[in-house]
């Protein structure tokens, strides 16, 4: 029995980002999880980039990088220790646990990898959900239209001033 940290899906699943229109982990939050400093992480993959074409790793762009601060990804440039930080996608990561070999590394990847399974499972039924959704839209869609047409008109109604009713006394 193992006795490092058990690693909790949701947490993998935060530390997940989509650049580029890729779902990547940044090296940061990869060594905090492979309980490593970043620069031991970068400095691994640097001594073996052959291994990591660029659809399995890449180095974010300045633009890419204030993306994330602004969108509270990241809370500031400041966590990234002033180099450009770099994301791997799912075969990158599954590439790491051949440069880092620690019983850590080991347990970390086969916990990522679970996650990024899991996540493509419920982006695909997420899919099949919303075609389903499309497809009886298109069914309906000219029966639905008289219903939708008509709620315009009780809007647009409701919105037009009315004479004011009650009592009123004529000026003699």
């Amino acid at each position: 029995m193992s006795k490092l940290p058990a690693i909790r899906e949701k947490t993998i699943a935060s530390f997940i980002y989509f650049i580029r229109g890729e779902k990547v982990m940044l090296d940061t939050d990869l060594a905090k999880l492979y309980m490593v400093e970043t620069r031991v992480l970068k400095q691994a993959v640097r001594r073996n980039l052959r291994r990591f074409p660029s659809d399995f790793m890449f180095e974010l762009k300045d633009q890419e990088i204030d993306i994330l601060v602004s969108q509270n990804v990241i809370p500031s440039k400041k966590v990234l220790g002033g180099a450009k930080p770099f994301a791997f996608t799912e075969q990158g990561i599954a590439m790491l646990s051949s440069i880092l070999n620690s019983d850590v590394a080991v347990q970390v990847n086969i916990a990522i990898l679970r996650t990024f399974v899991k996540l493509r499972q419920l982006l695909e039924s997420h899919k099949d959900l919303a075609d389903k959704i499309k497809k009886l839209e298109q069914k309906y869609d000219e029966q639905f239209r008289i219903v939708f047409t008509a709620l315009q008109q009780m809007i647009k109604e409701d919105n037009e001033p009315r004479p004011k009713i009650g009592f009123k006394q004529s000026e003699i």
